[in-house]
């Protein structure tokens, strides 16, 4: 059976300005943090489905919602790559027209660096795009706000750790902002979900898939026998220290913690296995069943993630729920600096907020965006300036649009001559085809290009203006590229 999704409507909505009349400059070099701190309402999602996989949170169903979506089946197909079958699949909702989507979020102990924010804008851009074709998506990114890191930082720092972790998530939300990732419909915390984690976790005792040691809880992965399908590792391959903490008391060295007992001076909750706190995989589990069920479409994040906690995930999920199913597993490529993954734990990284003191937010999102999503790739200086460079001339040349269009206010007259509709069709083309084999942004990016240099023929060169339907084929470009860019998130709210 289907999963039915339910969202709730957005209680606000980004919206982008056109550009002021007023400036007659871009200046990209530079960005001040002068947008208030602000956490996102949450708008929880829910699911109507079969006994065996209700969610764990009820709520009303989706044909209640006033929703703002336009009627209609999505307007094209969609290619996939699907880590689980290692191929392009044809994407195809569990529900017709609905998307329940998702993403692994941070763990929230320091500022996120520019591999956090390829994982955000690469999801951002699947969620505007599945949204474009007229999908009504639930998105849900959680935040880890307990973990192991979070409380050595916060010991560090002499702070509590729910504190810490609540400034950073609050810091990372502002970091979405600027790079313009629309917020989730939910954005679930560990903190807030214990009873939905215990209860899974009890779940998976009950079914046998676990066992208790003193105060711990660990999964055996060898009562798992399809442990390994997403990673593709066998369990022979899996050595004590690599991924998974040695302790001598597992039944197997691969066997990793569902909760860990309480430690002196961490934070901790009741249990029927003691006061504890979970491990990290089994958050992820509850968090995306309480909210979209047992079963839905997409579940994503970086590559890394791949091993061993989407594979934990799965194993956690289906041995709570037999009809646990992800249909779409998407993963990211890395940032990586000389060739080396960009990781807080090797010390070679950038900071969002680095980045984007230096350049605009969103010379570092077309940056990201340069490469396709599944592709690694290297961060530089250069790369960087020439994607500053390049975001410069796409907002000067629609503000020259503007400029010029905002004298010609009484209407346009004239049909649009074959070479413009020609440019137009063929950009639309080009990004439709594109976006929809497995979200190749890379060559919409460089399709800009023929709009782009046909607007500024037109606006600047002498046989350009003499060009009788000049400010209609202006006008139909400028709307075509403005379009694109909302859809791929690069379109500014100001020039400055």
């Amino acid at each position: 059976m289907g999963t039915l999704l339910k969202c709730y409507k957005p209680l606000f909505s980004i919206r982008f300005s056109s550009f002021p009349n007023s400036l007659h400059s871009v200046q990209l070099r530079t960005h001040s943090f002068n947008n208030p701190k602000r956490r996102n309402p949450i708008r929880r999602c829910f699911s109507s489905l079969s006994p065996s996989s209700r969610p764990l949170i009820n709520g009303t169903t989706l044909d209640k919602m006033d929703g703002n979506r336009q009627p209609g089946s999505p307007s094209s197909e969609m290619w996939l790559h699907n880590t689980m079958s290692k191929k392009k699949e044809l994407f195809k909702p569990k529900v017709e027209d609905k998307v329940g989507m998702y993403v692994c979020g941070v763990t929230a102990y320091d500022l996120s660096h520019i591999g956090h924010a390829r994982v955000y804008v690469t999801f951002d851009v699947l969620y505007r795009y599945l949204k474009h074709l007229g999908y009504e998506v639930c998105y849900v990114r959680n935040f880890t706000d307990v973990d192991d890191k979070i409380i050595a930082r916060a010991n560090e720092l002499v702070e509590d750790p729910i504190s810490l972790s609540r400034r950073y998530c609050d810091e990372f939300i502002q970091d979405m902002v600027h790079l313009q990732c629309l917020p989730p419909s939910v954005e679930p915390r560990v903190s807030d979900h214990m009873p939905h984690i215990i209860d899974m976790i009890k779940q998976i005792v009950d079914n046998g898939y676990a066992y208790r040691v003193e105060g711990d809880v660990f999964f055996s992965v060898e009562n798992f026998p399809e442990y390994g399908q997403l990673s593709g590792r066998k369990l022979e391959d899996n050595r004590a220290g690599e991924h998974v903490a040695v302790d001598s008391r597992k039944r197997n060295p691969a066997d990793f913690a569902l909760w860990k007992s309480a430690k002196e001076g961490e934070p901790f909750w009741e249990s029927p296995w003691g006061p504890g706190r979970p491990g990290w995989h089994i958050e992820c589990s509850a968090m995306s069943a309480a909210y979209l069920g047992y079963s839905f479409d997409i579940h994503g994040g970086g590559m890394d993630l791949v091993f061993p906690h989407h594979e934990n995930e799965i194993a956690q999920s289906c041995a709570a729920c037999k009809q646990s199913n992800v249909s779409y597993w998407i993963h990211n490529g890395f940032v990586t600096v000389d060739s080396e993954k960009m990781s807080k734990s090797l010390g070679n990284f950038f900071t969002i907020r680095e980045v984007i003191n230096l350049y605009h937010p969103l010379a570092l999102r077309l940056f990201l965006m340069g490469t396709h999503y599944r592709s690694p790739i290297n961060y530089s200086d250069v790369l960087l300036e020439s994607a500053s460079e390049r975001i410069f001339y796409i907002y000067q040349t629609l503000h020259d649009c503007e400029n010029v269009l905002s004298q010609h206010d009484k209407g346009l007259q004239e049909s649009i001559p074959p070479e413009t509709l020609n440019v137009i069709n063929k950009f639309h083309n080009d990004f439709s085809t594109s976006m929809s084999d497995d979200l190749h942004t890379p060559v919409v990016l460089a399709a800009l290009s023929d709009p782009l240099k046909t607007i500024n023929d037109l606006l600047h060169t002498r046989k350009g203006k003499k060009q009788a339907t000049r400010i209609e084929s202006v006008a139909a470009l400028e709307k075509i590229i403005r379009n694109v860019l909302s859809v791929l998130g690069l379109m500014p709210t100001s020039y400055s």
